[in-house]
């Protein structure tokens, strides 16, 4: 429409900054197998949403097999104020016969393409939310011979495309068999953790994997920091457990100890409170300690810089993309996507989640033929707050105490003569 004669004109400007757009970091994954499940519901290698209280699907999906106990452990780690985790099920065939676990196993990797772990990846266009912790209890740890668990070796693949990170079980045996298990997995999206959990079931106790309530209690620390994943898991309790599958000795002030020796080897553990023992990580309860990913940088081996990482990468890809064919490379476009990501990032550092940033326009990076394109690189770095593991300190005496003794005692007694 072109402009009156006799008139006014009003357009909107769209050159301000835009404000920060987050994506939820905390959607749950969960494959494995629900025998009795209802196959209209859930039907084969199809990621379903649910809420995980919504009793209608949990009932569709049946008691029997490893969801329906996985997103118990899950809804039980929930915190105030969370009515439920969003979570994305994928269910696959038991295996049968005397091969059983191993046709399992082969079915959560799948084809790569369409089925097991690749179901995951239709989660985003099919239902609208992405998984981004996801887990396989009871289906990470098994190994033939020296090799790898199959699942743990196809989950990198995945997380690497839906930007996720997975909870991976470890042997739930021995510290030797847990290390040993260890030396098979590398990944900087793979969290691994040990032992397994006692839960009471029908009145009697028994064991389940430990990643399921590591999830839940992701997701309720997510939640404590209204969505952002900058935070750590470690020293937080684990609820809905009779206890660890095995007591996993540890004190905070000796290495030499089997928890220790299982977090210098990366793998978060479940440990018990001791009441009166001041070396142990608390009075009661259970307690979930680990901060370690299973990459071999340690730059980022922490598992909340690499989820705070992704939420950045995240953040700027849903806010920036706004700019994408609205505008000619100008300088005040140029400008405008400069303050947008000095705005996002300036947030994140006032809440404590990033201790600094930086945001550069450089010439060496934009030339006029790179412009003339319709191309220009933003160069950011930030830098992720670490989490606190351990504390020294130095203790030793202090003579001026004695001195300012002695000055106090010839200022109040002075010289007694006879």
């Amino acid at each position: 429409m072109s402009d009156p004669t006799f008139g006014l004109s009003i357009q909107r400007i769209d050159t301000e900054p835009r404000p920060p757009v987050a994506s939820d970091m905390s959607v749950v994954g969960i494959i494995g197998t629900a025998v009795d499940a209802d196959a209209s519901a859930f039907p084969l290698n199809t990621p379903v949403f649910l809420y995980s209280d919504d009793a209608t699907k949990l009932t569709a999906l049946g008691a029997a097999g490893t969801l329906r106990d996985a997103i118990t452990l899950v809804n039980a780690q929930l915190g105030a104020f969370q009515a439920a985790a969003k979570i994305v099920v994928v269910r696959v065939a038991d295996g049968e016969g005397a091969s059983a676990i191993d046709e399992t196993l082969a079915n959560i990797v799948g084809d790569g393409v369409t089925t097991g772990l690749s179901a995951f990846l239709n989660a985003p266009a099919e239902l609208g939310v992405t998984p981004r912790l996801i887990c396989a209890p009871g289906f990470t740890s098994q190994r033939m011979g020296g090799d790898a668990n199959p699942v743990c070796a196809a989950l990198p693949a995945i997380c690497e495309k839906l930007l996720a990170h997975a909870v991976v079980d470890g042997p739930a045996t021995t510290l030797q068999d847990a290390l040993d298990w260890r030396e098979t997995i590398s990944h900087d999206r793979l969290i691994p953790v040990d032992p397994a959990v006692r839960v009471l079931s029908d009145g009697i106790t028994v064991v389940q994997p430990l990643s399921p309530a590591v999830i839940g209690v992701g997701v309720r620390r997510d939640h404590a920091f209204q969505g952002r994943p900058f935070h750590s898991w470690a020293n937080q309790p684990v609820q809905h457990i009779v206890g660890p599958s095995r007591p996993i000795a540890f004190s905070l002030t000796d290495g030499a100890t089997e928890g220790q020796s299982l977090l210098a080897a990366n793998i978060g553990i479940l440990l018990r409170g001791e009441m009166g023992v001041e070396s142990a990580i608390g009075q009661g309860g259970f307690i979930f300690v680990g901060t370690d990913n299973a990459g071999e940088d340690d730059l980022w081996r922490f598992y909340n810089v690499t989820r705070g990482r992704d939420y950045i990468h995240l953040m700027l890809l849903r806010t920036l993309r706004f700019y994408l064919g609205r505008f000619n490379i100008t300088g005040q476009t140029i400008q405008a996507v400069l303050n947008t990501m000095e705005t996002a990032l300036r947030n994140l550092k006032a809440d404590g989640d990033i201790l600094g940033f930086e945001v550069k326009f450089l010439p060496a990076q934009n030339s006029p033929e790179e412009l003339r394109q319709g191309r220009f690189t933003v160069t950011f770095a930030a830098e992720e707050a670490p989490v606190l593991r351990y504390l020294g300190i130095q203790s030793a005496r202090y003579r001026p105490a004695l001195d300012a003794m002695l000055d106090e005692l010839l200022a109040q007694v002075g010289t007694i003569s006879g």
